[in-house]
């Protein structure tokens, strides 16, 4: 062990341990998940699952924190190629697995499944890190954002394929955070999600068309730095993205558009659509302010509640530990992040602070969605609380992500 490696281990110590104890949190919840009335012999032993793949997990993170920083850049782009041609075979081979049964999310190998996404997010990170850090100056102008764009729209276009919509907010949430640390001006960022904007907006002409004139407003304002192609062309994908929502509507499954209408009215299909954020809000609110203790959660025990291990695992936590240990366990991811804004403030190279804060832009959209679809801010979507949820791949590769960012967060690269 060189002493630099042992000062950098040292160093992120916080970091590290925190991550320790969101996983304990979470092999301790999997376990209270699968505690039913009615056992159940595969839930019940889904714990002791978690807790072997968080040991393979620790020891890849030690193995990852140990290698080269330089090495991380210089394989950066190659390992996102590989990620990106591993997605498009998974349209091809892939294959669905628990509560993605109908998805084309996993490869199986030999007797594991793994979700090559969540590689992908790592090898997008790094990626998008590489082309940002060789750049002399920030993105000023929208034109300097279409190779980053471009880069993350081709894994998220073969995962909204699968489709995986939960996960390809990830790529989201990675992209609008490295462009941030590269320096992007809040307009410029706002620019170019106004589309995406449009899109949701777009359900109600008026509003939607207020919209578009605040849009060509905040142009105007900005027009002395933006060209006048790039105005149009912000113009233009604004009202596309209204023109083509009803036929996107339309396209979109059933269930999928029933997520969205009881999102907006819980009540329209209690027991069918509505069900799983009816009774996510009924464990949650019953919870009260110490909740009903561990294992104890009636919701969760006479399996009301649905994927209590997977996507609804945050609503055992409000319905066994109440509002003091749902505000605790966020408080906790609180402190993570902002050990991430630390580290990639403190960071010795350009590199180093965008992976670093690409890897916080994916986690904290998985906190905020996986969090606010149990308590109705947001869509129910199939996205994971990160270290918490049940799933092997999702947590090796967030421990390995996480021993990429100590790594690069060491002082000597």
């Amino acid at each position: 062990m060189t002493s630099s490696w042992r000062f950098s281990w040292t160093r992120q110590l916080p970091f590290v341990a925190t991550l320790l104890l969101l996983s304990a949190v979470g092999v301790a919840m999997i376990y209270s998940a699968g505690q039913l009335n009615i056992p159940s012999p595969v839930t019940s032993r889904l714990w002791l699952r978690q807790a072997v793949i968080l040991g393979a997990a620790i020891v890849g993170f030690l193995a990852v924190s140990r290698i080269s920083a330089r090495w991380f850049e210089w394989t950066a782009m190659r390992g996102y190629v590989v990620c990106t041609v591993v997605l498009a075979v998974t349209l091809v081979l892939g294959t669905g697995s628990g509560t993605a049964a109908g998805t084309k999310s996993f490869l199986a190998i030999g007797g594991f499944q793994f979700q090559p996404a969540e590689a992908a997010k790592i090898a997008t990170a790094l990626a998008l890190a590489r082309l940002l850090a060789a750049r002399e100056e920030p993105p000023r102008y929208l034109r300097d954002l279409l190779v980053p764009a471009a880069v993350v729209a081709a894994p998220l276009a073969l995962v909204v394929l699968q489709p995986d919509l939960g996960t390809a907010l990830a790529f989201v949430g990675i992209f609008f955070a490295v462009l941030f640390w590269a320096g992007t001006s809040w307009p410029l960022l706002l620019f170019a999600a106004s589309p995406g904007l449009a899109l949701i907006l777009s359900f109600d002409l008026l509003v939607w068309s207020a919209y578009i004139v605040a849009v060509m407003v905040g142009l105007y304002l900005y027009r002395y730095r933006l060209y006048l192609v790039e105005s149009l062309t912000v113009v233009l994908a604004n009202v596309a993205a209204g023109a083509v929502a009803l036929p996107l509507w339309n396209s979109l499954a059933e269930y999928q558009r029933n997520r969205i209408l009881v999102f907006l009215d819980p009540a329209l299909d209690p027991r069918g659509a509505g069900y799983q954020l009816v009774q996510s809000k009924v464990a949650v609110g019953s919870g009260g302010l110490f909740g009903k203790g561990f294992t104890d959660g009636t919701q969760k025990r006479l399996n009301f509640l649905p994927e209590q291990h997977t996507d609804f695992v945050f609503s055992v936590v409000g319905e066994e530990f109440g509002f003091v240990g749902t505000v605790l366990l966020l408080v906790l991811f609180g402190f993570l992040f902002f050990r991430m804004i630390r580290m990639a403030e403190l960071s010795k190279s350009p590199f180093a602070g965008l992976f670093i804060f690409g890897t916080f832009g994916a986690w904290l959209t998985h906190v905020f969605v996986n969090v606010g679809m149990t308590i109705g801010l947001v869509p129910v979507t199939g996205i994971p609380l990160p270290f918490i949820s049940y799933g092997g791949s999702f947590l090796l590769m967030s421990w390995l992500a996480a021993g990429i960012v100590t790594r690069l967060a060491g002082e000597d690269p």
